[in-house]
């Protein structure tokens, strides 16, 4: 039976709240899956090897990978240790990390944003600066928290789209504004990732997989935001809704 719309699956975060767990995506995610891509979001939760990663392929049409407040586990990329405090999240790790490699070689589209991005880079062999504001030349890239969330998520900086790049193709032109709430950046970057954007003081904030199949991008600002008033945002998750219709098309028998 023809699907009326894609499944794109999102990976969920574990956190405690209160006495309990909760596996957890934000609505801005949920709700630029489905008004965006035009498709309908489903909830991974973050089981790592309890999870039939083969099943997942078979089953979904997309994967999006979210931001989130924790970090990427430095032993996954042989960094050094995080300083004490740092939220850390082992189970999205171990859910993340194998599935992406997995998703994009059979051919599903994939998007990663903020710490996705991050994954899909320790992913594929890459590595990370924690604290892009403490190595020399690079400026600070986090967010003031202590600011409304409007002006949290207000464009910052620049980027430059690489000429011949895929969001170049999208946008139409050579620069973006984008939005910045990010401390760990891309350090050296993972094998067959070819770069699409970096923001003016050289960090690497878009990318895609080079042998991927299908759309396989990160990106390392959040486009979710208020995708419909973006232009450039409502151009990506089309893209990237599109790419999922077209493998739900390749499965129906």
């Amino acid at each position: 039976m023809r699907k009326s719309k894609p499944l794109i699956g999102i990976p969920a975060d574990r956190r405690l709240l209160g006495a309990h767990y909760f596996h957890c995506v934000g609505e801005k995610y949920i709700a630029a899956v489905a008004d965006g891509a035009r498709a309908i979001p489903v909830l991974i939760p973050a089981l790592g090897e309890g999870l039939d990663l083969e099943e997942l392929l078979e089953r979904f049409d997309g994967l999006m990978l979210t931001g989130s407040p924790s970090n990427v586990a430095p032993h996954h990329y042989g960094g050094p240790a995080s300083d004490p405090g740092t939220l850390h999240d082992p189970d999205r790790d171990a859910t993340t990390l194998p599935l992406i490699p997995r998703a994009i070689a059979a051919g599903m589209p994939v998007l990663a944003i903020c710490r996705g991005f991050q994954e899909m880079n320790v992913a594929f062999g890459g590595t990370l600066w924690q604290k892009l504001q403490e190595v020399d030349g690079f400026r600070d890239h986090r967010e003031d928290k202590e600011q409304p969330v409007d002006v949290q998520y207000a464009p910052v900086h620049s980027v430059r789209l690489t000429e011949d790049g895929l969001f170049r193709k999208l946008a139409g032109h050579e620069t973006l504004a984008v939005n910045s709430l990010h401390s760990q950046g891309v350090q050296t970057l993972g094998a067959r990732l070819a770069v699409e954007a970096t923001a003016p003081d050289g960090v690497i904030e878009a990318f895609r997989a080079l042998d991927a199949p299908a759309f396989a991008v990160g990106v390392q600002w959040h486009p979710e935001w208020k995708m419909q008033a973006n232009d450039f945002s409502r151009a990506l998750f089309g893209a990237f809704g599109d790419a999922a219709r077209a493998r739900a098309a390749r499965q129906i028998p």
